[in-house]
Parts: structure tokens; C-alpha cells; sequence
């Protein structure tokens, strides 16, 4: 038995001695297996969409049929016993969940002011191909922004109304969710720390510096604000400490810092005209085609900080960077900044970097060694007493 593998890295078995593999075999498999995963991905969009259908088209029942003031004020209870008596097993027919199919129906149908074409323009489109599985399976009739819908999961759904003010918002997040595959749990967190408004929030030269659509990818991939509330740091913490910290939880940071980052190394060394220099932290951002460089600061910004990390990102572009690969970004975190001294310490400044701020750090409670006075005073008592009867004795 012998294997073969293709470009696409796709592993090919012979059985027998009587079959030719050749390139028109290989590319007749890879056409079946492409395929297939249309088809696949064709059936769980099927199987969700019509969910959601039954979804919002039960919501939409309840508000148009006035069902609470036409039946009681317990007829979603009632119903939802009855939906489960008739289909006992089925998962679903809880009364809070017919609730959310109300709320959900009620969010889009009295929050959207403007077409659905101006929503879902173009660029904001998730992927196509799965677009295009949706569109065959013409299930999500009459539900509003079908290519989105039944990409996520009711769950998020039932999430993303809870939190969101906007339709746009809610349109935000389940792109999000789309494109970076997340769960139910790093929705909630991202919705949190408020993603939708601090996305993109960086000051940065992104805009002046790199081309379209570089300068706007680069921009959206940063944070005004970065929470760093799953470490914990002694009080007065140096820069050194954050940056361990930080290493010790990347899964965490890398989480924090979005889709499409890569780490590359820390205290990456850069020998420049004989002398070591080192960067705090590199990454290869993915999606960008680019080296980060990340520099942090336990302290606000300083007009200075601007100048350093110009120097990394040009000895990056110089000795790390590939032809194929895009112009070195870097990125500056501190604890906090003014505005206006950043825009005035990028002046001059020929590499695109931003600027962002660090919170919600948690400060270990120094734990006292030494007893307090009354403690003190307890013990002597205590130690006369004992003194005191051996005396006796």
C-alpha cells in the first residue's frame, strides 16, 4: 500500500495494483470532497434555519395574535406544556424559551429603521459559500437577515438581544461570531468588554501610512481598550511582571487581542549594528500578512514610548519581514494615555503604529506577616498564664 498526497495536503490510498493514480483521479476526488462539504454544510444550515424559522415565526404569533391578552396571561406556560406533551424528548418548548422567541421578534421587527440591503452590504458579508448553501435551501423566508440567522446558533441569538441596543450591534456580533467561530461563552465576554464600541478604538497613523484595505483591516483589529482582568499582579508591578504574566496566560491574551494573531517570541532579540535589542512581544498577524510588534508599559504614555517602538517596527521591517509580507504594525500598550500627546508624538513618525490602554488588572492583597498589637498582647497574657502555673507547680 503506498500514499500520495496532492497540493491540498489530502491523503490518496491505492488499494491495488490495477489503479492509476493519476491527476485526473486526484481531481476527481478533490471535486467529490469539495462537494460533499457544500453538501454538508448545505444540511446544517437546512436543519438550522428551519429552527429558527419555527423560531420567529412563533414569536412573531404571539405579538400579532395579542396571544396574552387574548387567551391569559398565562397562555405561553400553556403552551408550552402542550408543545411538550405533544412532542415529549424535544428540546425547545420551555416557556423562558418561547419568551425569547417573542423578545427576538420584537428586537428586529420595532428596532429596524433601514433596509436590510444597507445592513448586509457587500463587505460585511460572511462567508459566500456558505451564503450561497443558505440561499438554495430557501428555508428562512420572512426571517429577517436570513445569510446571517442561520450561521448561529439559537443560543447566541437568545444572547445577542439580551445585550445589544442596536440592530447594528446585534449585526456586529453575529458576524463576529460567524467569521471567528465563537462560542456561546466568548460571545457573552466579548459583549462584556463592549467589543462593538471599543473595536477599531486604537489611536493610531494606520489611515496615513498603509494602503487600503490594510489601513482599515488594521485599524478594526484593535482595541481602545484591552482587559486584562484575568491576571493577577502584586501592587506597583513593573513592566517586567506584566510581560511575564502575560506569557504565562497567552491562550488568555491571544483571546483578548483577537482573531488572527500568531505568537512569535518574546523578548525577541534584533541585532542592530552590534548591539542587542530586544521586543517585548512579536506576533504575525494572520488575516494582515504582517509582524506586530507589541510593546508594553506599566505606566501612562509617554511621548518618548512613540520613538522606541518606531525603531522596532523599522529594524522588523528590515531584518524579519518578507517580500510577500505586508508593512510591520506596532502596537503600544499602556496603562494610560492622552490623546492629544499621542497625536502630537506620531508627528514625524514613518511607521504605522497605535496606541492603546490596559484595565481591570487584579492587585494581590498583601498578606500581613507580622500580628497586630492585640494579638500581641493576647500572647503575652497567654504566656504569663502558662508561666504562671509552672511557677505554682
Amino acid at each position: 500500500m503506498s500514499k500520495h498526497k496532492s497540493n491540498q495536503e489530502h491523503t490518496y490510498i491505492i488499494q491495488s495494483h490495477d489503479v492509476i493514480l493519476d491527476k485526473e483521479y486526484i481531481h476527481w476526488v478533490d471535486e467529490l470532497g469539495s462537494r460533499y462539504e457544500k453538501a454538508r454544510i448545505h444540511a446544517v444550515l437546512k436543519v438550522n434555519g428551519e429552527k429558527l424559522l419555527w423560531n420567529w415565526q412563533t414569536g412573531r404569533d404571539l405579538v400579532i395574535r395579542k396571544a396574552e391578552e387574548k387567551w391569559g396571561a398565562g397562555v405561553v406556560e400553556q403552551l408550552s406544556l402542550d408543545l411538550q406533551s405533544r412532542y415529549p424528548g424535544e428540546k425547545g418548548f420551555g416557556a423562558d424559551n418561547l419568551w425569547a422567541m417573542k423578545r427576538w421578534y420584537l428586537f428586529y421587527s420595532e428596532k429596524l429603521e433601514q433596509p436590510v440591503q444597507e445592513i448586509l452590504s457587500a463587505e460585511n458579508q460572511p462567508n459566500k459559500q456558505y451564503v450561497e448553501a443558505l440561499r438554495e435551501t430557501n428555508v428562512t423566508e420572512g426571517v429577517p437577515f436570513p445569510e446571517l440567522f442561520a450561521h448561529v446558533p439559537w443560543g447566541h441569538h437568545v444572547e445577542i438581544i439580551k445585550k445589544c441596543k442596536t440592530v447594528e450591534e446585534a449585526v456586529f456580533y453575529l458576524h463576529r461570531t460567524i467569521e471567528q467561530s465563537w462560542s456561546r461563552t466568548v460571545l457573552q465576554r466579548y459583549m462584556k468588554a463592549d467589543l462593538y464600541h471599543k473595536q477599531g478604538g486604537a489611536v493610531t497613523n494606520f489611515s496615513t501610512l498603509l494602503p487600503l484595505p490594510q489601513a482599515d483591516l488594521a485599524q478594526e483589529m484593535t482595541k481602545e481598550n484591552y482587559d486584562f482582568g484575568f491576571l493577577t499582579l502584586p501592587e506597583g508591578y513593573k513592566e517586567e511582571q506584566l510581560e511575564d504574566a502575560l506569557c504565562k496566560q497567552m491562550t488568555r491574551f491571544l483571546l483578548e487581542l483577537g482573531t488572527g494573531f500568531a505568537f512569535v517570541g518574546r523578548q525577541k532579540e534584533l541585532v542592530i549594528a552590534g548591539h542587542s535589542r530586544r521586543i517585548d512581544l512579536l506576533f504575525y498577524h494572520i488575516h494582515l500578512r504582517c509582524y506586530v510588534v507589541v510593546e508594553l508599559k506599566a505606566v501612562a504614555f509617554q511621548p518618548e514610548f512613540a520613538g522606541k517602538i518606531n525603531f522596532y517596527v523599522s529594524a522588523v521591517d528590515d531584518l524579519l519581514k518578507n517580500e510577500q509580507d505586508n508593512p510591520t504594525i506596532g502596537m503600544l500598550i499602556c496603562s494610560d494615555m492622552n490623546t492629544t500627546e499621542v497625536q502630537y508624538a506620531f508627528r514625524g513618525v514613518n511607521t504605522p503604529i497605535g496606541v492603546s490602554t490596559y484595565s481591570d488588572v487584579q492587585i494581590e492583597e498583601m498578606k500581613k506577616q507580622l500580628p497586630t498589637v492585640e494579638q500581641l498582647q493576647e500572647r503575652i497574657k497567654l504566656l504569663e498564664y502558662e508561666i504562671g502555673k509552672q511557677t505554682i507547680r
